[in-house]
């Protein structure tokens, strides 16, 4: 990897807990940062306060709302006609048990926004990635992880918020071995962290959570994966915080991989 002051690193979810924890750090190391979110003044009111705390003028704002396919494919084709070079990808946008049901595209929030929308973001954004080559792909999961339901993806005869939410992580760290076999030769890593359990952020305390942990630990975990020297070439891994653990046995199963895989390509319009 290029030393970090000539990185140019995206990331999504980036005006709120860890995301915005991350990018600050991230820009105090000198890093060119794409702080994405959803919401126009508090977007602008983050890049700003990024750049003064961190004496960093090149911090870039992205928005979208990442409940909308649409959204996110403006936001790929906006990023690929103004970056050429993407060093690192920060899955780090989701949302929590206390959100709204569905996202604007009529699918199930959580599978949505937590999912879907990284899976094509992702897959949308591979040419920069792989222009700056070697890159890394971060995905922002949980320990919290549920098998995919393939008979009810999105959970219309029985909804649970947790289940939901759960299904949709595992779903994440599913994409993220698949994306690091596929990339293998194209010198990009991917791998998926659990931050930390109930840290202190606002979708903890929405969601009526006593916060177990500070946000800046799970920060400086999408940091260590993001960019640490110490994971040159580690690629295909679940990390919990920053060491490596095992997911749920459904991820390691090539069969529903590949399902999901399709079912993704077709929900999305890849």
């Amino acid at each position: 990897m290029k030393p970090i002051d000539r990185q140019t690193i995206l990331i999504t979810g980036a005006t709120d807990g860890i995301g915005r924890i991350a990018a600050l750090k991230l820009a105090e190391l000198k890093a060119h940062v794409l702080v994405h979110g959803r919401n126009k003044e508090k977007l602008t009111k983050t890049v700003n306060e990024i750049k003064i705390k961190s004496g960093n003028e090149n911090i870039n704002g992205l928005l979208a709302d990442f409940s909308s396919l649409t959204e996110v494919r403006r936001l790929a084709d906006d990023v690929l006609a103004k970056y050429s070079k993407l060093d690192v990808l920060i899955n780090n946008a989701r949302v929590g048990f206390a959100d709204e049901r569905k996202s604007k595209d009529g699918f199930e929030l959580r599978f949505a926004v937590n999912y879907l929308a990284p899976f094509l973001f992702t897959s949308l954004l591979l040419p920069a990635l792989k222009s700056a080559s070697p890159a890394r792909i971060v995905n922002v999961s949980s320990a919290g992880q549920s098998s995919v339901n393939f008979e009810d993806v999105m959970l219309e005869k029985k909804f649970d918020a947790v289940k939901a939410y759960c299904q949709s992580k595992l779903a994440l760290i599913m994409f993220s071995l698949d994306l690091a076999e596929q990339l293998k030769d194209a010198n990009i890593t991917v791998n998926s962290l659990h931050p930390g359990t109930y840290l202190d952020t606002n979708m903890v305390r929405r969601s009526n959570i006593t916060p177990m942990g500070k946000p800046e630990s799970g920060a400086d975990a999408e940091i260590y994966l993001a960019v640490s020297p110490a994971l040159e070439g580690v690629t295909g891994k679940y990390f919990n915080v920053k060491t490596e653990a095992k997911a749920d046995r459904q991820a390691y199963d090539k069969n529903a991989r590949n399902r999901l895989k399709e079912l993704s390509a077709q929900l999305v319009n890849l």
